[in-house]
């Protein structure tokens, strides 16, 4: 059953100082940087202009959370390894989307294929 929208969250936190130790981080040691959702998905400074296009023609709604907001409003998974994504069904509840090892695995391209072929 296709999922009423989709979280992806990155294993990163949010806020301005985070999101500028992630820059510096992904750009001086982009081997070490523990969110492959960012990379593949952002720049420096910006989303691709590739991915954001995809997001707009998916079927169902697309959210975006960072490790923190995501712990805070679904406890339940703070131990999931991130970064992931989720569906969310009709009552609220999170299913596995693409887990982090798939994540971890792929390039962008390959992310939006997982994410049509699974819609």
């Amino acid at each position: 059953m296709r999922p009423q929208r989709l979280v992806f969250v990155y294993n990163a936190d949010g806020g301005r100082l985070a999101g500028l130790k992630d820059m510096f981080h992904k750009i001086l040691s982009p081997g070490t940087y523990p969110c492959s959702l960012c990379a593949v998905t952002y720049g420096a400074t910006s989303m691709y202009p590739e991915w954001r296009e995809f997001i707009k023609t998916l079927p169902v709604p697309v959210d975006f959370l960072h490790r923190d907001e995501f712990i805070r409003d679904y406890p339940q998974w703070a131990r999931y390894p991130l970064p992931a994504a989720f569906g969310v069904g009709d009552g609220g509840g999170l299913t596995p989307f693409i887990e982090a090892p798939e994540m971890d695995a792929t390039d962008l391209n390959g992310l939006m294929q997982l994410v049509r072929q699974r819609l």
